[in-house]
């Protein structure tokens, strides 16, 4: 049986500290480590449940990532910032509740205490619906419609969707590039794009797709670098340092297409968006991120894809 997102980033509210939330987070939702989009996802509930109020939901929120988290008990401290009529803004402090115990001053002098370190700081908008202008900027981006595109799972040892749990959770179908993970992978351009659908559908008391389950579907970025390097002895991974996601409106499909360009590589790190359109063309989210660039083999190369179509 698939998890299921929503159980798996419930904030429960601390009885003796008022803002403090505990998330029991299992390794369901695991790459190396859980996913920081569904990082993300937790520290936005603890949000949710600090403002109480269903009619204020999710429009932007930004993560840093300062020191990795692993499954287990997490704590979050929620600071509302600013609560207005239509808007409200917080805080919100995400850390692994059980941290080594290590002697006060063990690390150095002025080192902090591993107590206080926060593994990642979300900050976040909740908004009111409001009357005001509906404009469409964009254009459907160039992609195989749902029922063209192949599933992402080959039965292939090495490729990501069967070794990652993460990916165990979603079904997954590729949009534009091919499959990445395969010998004959030929270099393109910057962009890749799958058709993402969370085996145990994530809904709102609404019925519409979940907001907070965003954030796991566009922390998928570095997919656009891999196709962009193309085939060589070069390996990395790319552990997030920022994650923005910005909600633009709302869908009751269940399938998502997540669309990525890749900006800039350069010096050890990566800038990338996304765009999240649902199967029936509507543009349901953005996201933008910043990765760290961690080299596993070979050495980094240099590539214009910048032209490439």
């Amino acid at each position: 049986m698939s998890a299921d997102l929503a159980a798996d980033t419930r904030a429960i509210p601390d009885p003796e500290r008022a803002g403090r939330y505990h998330i029991a987070l299992p390794d369901h939702w695991d790459y190396l480590m859980p996913s920081g989009g569904v990082v993300m996802t937790a520290a936005l509930r603890a949000a949710e449940a600090a403002l109480g109020d269903p009619l204020l939901r999710l429009a932007s929120a930004t993560s840093i990532f300062c020191t990795p988290i692993g499954s287990g008990p997490l704590v979050a401290d929620v600071v509302i910032l600013r609560r207005g009529g239509a808007t409200a803004q917080l805080r919100v402090a995400v850390k692994n509740r059980d941290l080594p115990t290590v002697p006060r001053g063990a690390a150095g002098a002025g080192a902090p205490d591993p107590g206080d370190q926060v593994g990642m700081e979300l900050s976040c908008t909740f908004i009111r619906d409001r009357k005001g202008p509906d404009v469409k900027g964009l254009s459907w981006p160039r992609v195989r419609m749902l029922g063209e595109s192949p599933s992402a799972d080959d039965g292939e040892a090495n490729n990501p969707h069967a070794r990652f749990r993460f990916y165990t959770q979603i079904e997954t179908r590729i949009a534009a590039g091919e499959r990445y993970w395969t010998d004959g992978l030929v270099a393109g351009p910057p962009v890749y794009a799958r058709w993402m659908r969370y085996r145990n559908a994530q809904r709102d008391a609404q019925g519409r797709f979940d907001r907070l389950a965003l954030p796991p579907l566009i922390d998928t970025m570095p997919t656009a670098l891999h196709r962009a390097i193309g085939p060589g002895p070069y390996r990395f991974y790319a552990p997030s340092l920022d994650l923005t996601t910005y909600c633009v409106d709302d869908t009751t499909r269940e399938w998502l297409l997540v669309a990525v360009t890749l900006q800039r590589a350069r010096a050890g790190w990566a800038v990338a968006d996304a765009e999240v359109w649902d199967d029936e063309g509507r543009y349901v989210a953005y996201g933008a991120q910043a990765m760290y660039l961690h080299g596993l083999a070979g050495d980094p190369p240099i590539v214009d894809a910048s032209e490439r179509t």
